[in-house]
């Protein structure tokens, strides 16, 4: 990657000069046009030793919790009358994460040159996203930056709090699935051959579940180390197909019609965008960039798609509501009346919120049942695999015996 100085004009027509790390001009072009941002030239900027942040370094993340305390730590200095430049230099000093922290001093050693907080943050997208520098930036501008900085602090712990729910119900189950795909291969390697090698020494006539079982284990043991390579590159190989356009599409739309969890991924989408939505609405962020920034914010490629959509009509003076209509699968009608209710009544920052709060609460109880409804299935599912191997291992002692 590589860090260029650009010139670039907003929808405004203001003129901005900032620094962002991209591939080449054309992805840097690319990225500042997802910020609704024109540009004008750019320059290969260069860095003095003290502000390099080694590749290494780059190698570590900035986790969502560590983004929260800093944004909550900072509102509490601005708002206690400490200074941008001095509140930075304090927080890189108590902050744990290294990486981190020569962010934010850098971010200090910036502010102390005259530049703005959203400018020195720009140049790492991937420690604050567009929303956060854009409601920064707003916030500068506007100068409430301590009513912004709050805003994002709610917004990161909402977010924290569904990604905590999900992660917590889901992790049980996961580790379940993990275990018995581990333990069902391990068996068929290393445990059934030695099982049923002795029927093969008998006359007796095998039940059709024996002879499968003996076959797919036999098959298994002789190659395991086919069998094993075949697994990880199965997990490779979907892994990489995800990430191309088509794979992630076909991924989401499955993931979309998934009984249980396609109802789940549509209530997350629905809070994250309303939640943003309300934010960005306050600060006061024109409600075609909103959508912009919304387009990247969302995990759903299909809700990207119709926010991007969105922000395309907006512009032609089509209204929200008409939109999300079209799209009635991603946006029940309930959203849609809501949000057609805020536009017409020119409270669709406050509404959207109240959407928010209506789907958090939802995925929130939604999370807390879900393990009731999984653990039963699993157990059904562990019980038939288990009773299924022992019929076949045990049916044909019981002909044997019957034999002699």
């Amino acid at each position: 990657m590589t860090e260029f100085l650009y010139t670039a004009k907003r929808s405004d027509g203001s003129v901005i000069k900032e620094r962002l790390d991209a591939g080449n001009q054309t992805e840097l072009e690319d990225k500042l046009k997802r910020d609704g941002l024109s540009l004008i030239s750019a320059t290969v900027a260069r860095k003095s030793d003290s502000q390099k942040i080694s590749w290494l370094d780059k190698l570590s993340r900035v986790s969502l919790v560590d983004r929260m305390f800093f944004t909550q730590n900072l509102e509490v200095m601005v708002r206690t009358g400490f200074s941008i430049a001095k509140a930075l230099k304090t927080l890189s000093a108590q902050t744990s994460n290294k990486y981190f922290a020569k962010i934010i001093n850098h971010l200090s050693s910036e502010v102390e040159k005259g530049k703005t907080l959203a400018s020195a943050m720009r140049p790492y997208p991937k420690v604050f996203s567009s929303i956060f520098v854009n409601m920064i930036e707003a916030g500068e501008v506007s100068g409430q930056l301590e009513s912004v900085l709050k805003r994002l602090t709610l917004q990161m712990k909402k977010d924290h709090g569904l990604i905590s729910k999900v992660k917590s119900a889901l992790t049980y189950p996961a580790i379940i699935l993990v275990a018995m795909l581990g333990i069902g291969t391990l068996m068929f390697i290393f445990v059934i051959p030695k099982i049923t090698s002795m029927y093969a020494e008998t006359s007796v006539q095998l039940p059709w579940a024996t002879k499968l079982l003996i076959t797919t284990s036999g098959f298994a043991a002789k190659n395991a180390y086919y069998v094993i390579g075949s697994l990880f590159a199965i997990v490779f190989g979907f892994f990489r197909i995800i990430k191309t356009r088509r794979g992630r599409r076909a991924y989401h739309a499955l993931l979309l019609k998934t009984p249980i969890f396609g109802k789940i991924i549509k209530k997350i989408n629905l809070a994250r965008f309303a939640r943003t939505l309300s934010s960005l609405l306050k600060t006061d962020i024109p409600i075609v960039q909103a959508f912009q920034i919304i387009s990247k914010t969302l995990g759903n490629v299909y809700y990207q798609e119709v926010m991007s959509i969105v922000a395309e009509k907006v512009k032609q003076g089509v209204t929200v509501t008409s939109v999300l209509e079209k799209n009635l699968k991603l946006f029940p009608p309930v959203v849609t009346q809501i949000i057609d209710v805020g536009e017409q009544s020119g409270t669709l920052d406050t509404i959207s919120e109240e959407i928010a709060v209506f789907y958090e609460d939802d995925v929130e109880q939604t999370m807390s049942t879900l393990s009731t409804i999984i653990e039963p299935l699993l157990m059904l599912i562990l019980g038939a695999g288990v009773g299924l191997i022992a019929v076949a291992v045990l049916m044909p002692m019981y002909n044997i015996v019957e034999a002699f």
